[in-house]
């Protein structure tokens, strides 16, 4: 099985990316199962309904989130009406909404999704180690489930190599979102599972972190804010991985992608 695992989308320069790049990528590549984290989809900050549902039609069959799931209030629900849309597991459990969820490919088997939040320099959430441990029992990988996928919304890049050996040949795979910037240590661990600590966002890079540079700037130089990020508008990078999957549902490849925008482009050499 091959399966497509997009970064964090950042504003509106991201999300026309996705939409116009997910059906060729698709088709290019055989994917049978996409992942893409819309936490920053919606002007930088959160997910609406409208946008969840684009992000659906134009190819995903899972939307994850991360720390900024929440921001836009008026579109809480929609994480109450769409299992398809997951928030980090280990908020609190009254929250709207679900973090993990066993979802169905085109040719029918079963990929598993759990999506965590870290808790090193992040807002307070429950222990992110023992929420995916609980969330792997109730389907074990090769038995219920033909993979699993985490998406490990943290900011410490230790937190999240921790998280990816704690689950090595337990999990298909470990990718980190949050940070924003593609990292260069994917691979797949000695345990069979793919691992990488930030597979990028979909955004324009010509920015800081997917923000138009002026205000960033300015709060670095004086401390004080003047007016809301707004995201950068410019031609976006679509980044993110292709894993492939081995009989017993473990990694046996984990390929960066970066296409368009103005970071050095890299497509799979293997598939």
């Amino acid at each position: 099985m091959k399966i497509g695992v997009f970064g964090d989308i950042v504003g509106r320069s991201g999300r026309k990316a996705i939409a116009e790049g997910l059906p060729r990528l698709k088709r290019r590549y055989g994917l049978d199962f996409i992942i893409v984290n819309g936490e920053n989809a919606a002007g930088g900050f959160g997910v609406t309904a409208e946008i969840v549902e684009a992000l659906l039609a134009a190819g995903a069959d899972v939307v994850t989130t991360g720390n900024h799931a929440y921001d836009q209030r008026d579109d809480i629900e929609i994480f109450r009406s769409e299992p398809r849309l997951l928030r980090p597991l280990n908020f609190p459990k009254a929250n709207p909404g679900r973090g993990a969820g066993l979802f169905e490919a085109k040719d029918g088997r079963q990929v598993m999704v759990l999506h965590a939040q870290g808790q090193v320099e992040m807002h307070p959430c429950d222990d992110p180690f023992a929420a995916i441990d609980a969330a792997i029992g109730a389907a074990k990988l090769g038995r219920e489930a033909d993979a699993i996928i985490v998406d490990f919304h943290a900011e410490a890049t230790s937190e999240k190599q921790a998280m990816g050996h704690y689950l090595d040949g337990r999990v298909t795979a470990v990718l980190g979102t949050h940070t924003h910037t593609p990292t260069a240590d994917d691979r797949v661990l000695s345990g069979g599972t793919a691992y990488m600590s930030d597979i990028g966002m979909c955004g324009d890079y010509d920015s800081v972190i997917g923000m138009e540079k002026t205000e960033p700037m300015r709060r670095f130089l004086t401390k004080m804010p003047s007016q809301r990020f707004q995201p950068a508008a410019g031609e976006a990078t679509i980044c993110g991985v292709i894993i492939e999957t081995a009989t017993n549902g473990l990694a046996s490849s984990i390929e960066p992608l970066r296409m368009g925008g103005c970071l050095r482009q890299r497509e799979p050499n293997n598939l």
